[in-house]
């Protein structure tokens, strides 16, 4: 029986209402102080939620997890609060959301940092990359290499923040492993160069990854739990020498886990859906046992045809979700989609944000 991006599916115990997932999407409306959800973005997810599952934007673990302004926390009382308001309306609407667990590693900068200090990351080398840091884009500086204690109070502040999103009333979380951010650093060979027991080998590169994991299972249940992953992008300039055979090798630590979902973005972040020679996403998604989620460019036509041929099992919409809130039921029609304002993406209130028409 052929089966429709519209119909439910199951992922462990959490029933889903489609197979349509709103993929996490940085919009830089936390309140200035403190980094608090608030009730705008509580309105922003309701307003979305018949998406099968929602994928928050990232939410940093820890202070010096933070490499953009205007972006939510996920550890301080104040932010499980605001939180509670954005689970509680999409409850409400009979939504079902995730967090995005981020740190973001060397993307960052002192003026964001605790105490004025460097960014960390695996390997003191320097990404070619910008953040925006309230005022402009500044660029990112040469970062602190990662001691070994350092690394393990990392994995305690992960564990920390999955027993938050528990008290926030999340239905599950989704570790972040792309697009250049901390886990990938640590995976690729051009951003982790240490002589340690987390460099060199791939064994070694994934061992952080496996690590987070087990302590996000000591808080979830495993099927509760989904990793994101970018192999074959170069945003935040990622790089690395074979990412087909690294990335087989990582998924398949991952698999070991028993999760939820995997969920990949296929191409370049926000481009091009062409891969490198040797880049093959079927032979990844092979070692991996649960649930698919393909992710970039996708639009209705592209999104079935993946279900049809069994290449995925959910699909994730960005930009269509930012500016169709009832993206599911435009889908469902045929209807034509609202344009997005990308001068509107970035911060600001809620131009842009959640004054996008409905259907009549």
């Amino acid at each position: 029986m052929r089966k429709s991006l519209f119909d439910p599916i199951e992922i462990g115990d959490l029933k889903l209402s489609n197979r349509i997932v709103m993929a996490p999407l940085t919009r830089n409306r936390a309140s200035a102080n403190g980094d608090c959800p608030n009730e705008l973005m509580a309105l922003y997810y309701a307003q979305r939620a018949s998406a099968g599952l929602i994928i928050s934007e990232g939410a940093q673990i820890s202070p010096q997890g933070k490499g953009y302004a205007w972006t939510p926390g996920i550890y301080s009382a104040q932010q499980i609060d605001g939180w509670r308001k954005v689970t509680d309306a999409v409850h409400a609407q009979q939504g079902r959301i995730f967090i995005q667990l981020w740190h973001v590693g060397r993307i960052s900068h002192p003026s964001l940092q605790p105490n004025g200090q460097l960014p960390v990351a695996p390997s003191a080398i320097a990404a070619k990359a910008h953040i925006f840091d309230g005022k402009g884009f500044v660029p990112t500086p040469k970062p602190h290499a990662l001691e070994s204690n350092e690394i393990d109070a990392i994995i305690e502040d992960y564990r920390l923040a999955a027993t938050h999103a528990k008290s926030a009333g999340f239905d599950g979380v989704e570790l972040h492993g792309a697009n250049g951010y901390l886990i990938d650093q640590f995976l690729h060979d051009q951003s982790n160069q240490r002589s340690d027991r987390y460099g060199g080998s791939l064994e070694n590169r994934t061992r952080f990854l496996s690590e987070v994991l087990t302590a996000l299972t000591k808080v979830w249940p495993s099927k509760r739990i989904g990793v994101r992953l970018s192999p074959f992008s170069s945003f935040n300039s990622t790089a690395d020498t074979n990412p087909q055979e690294t990335f087989a090798y990582v998924i398949s630590k991952i698999n070991e886990f028993n999760l939820g979902y995997l969920h990949l973005v296929e191409g370049e972040t926000g481009g091009s859906r062409e891969l490198p020679a040797g880049g093959n996403i079927a032979k990844l998604r092979s070692h991996f046992d649960g649930a698919y989620i393909a992710n970039n460019g996708y639009n209705y036509e592209l999104a079935q045809s993946q279900i049809d041929r069994g290449a995925a099992d959910l699909i994730a919409f960005g930009k269509d979700f930012i500016s169709n809130p009832d993206l599911v039921e435009r889908l469902r029609r045929g209807a034509p989609l609202n344009i997005p304002n990308q001068n509107t993406f970035y911060g600001g209130g809620a131009e842009g944000y959640t004054d996008y028409p409905l259907l009549a």
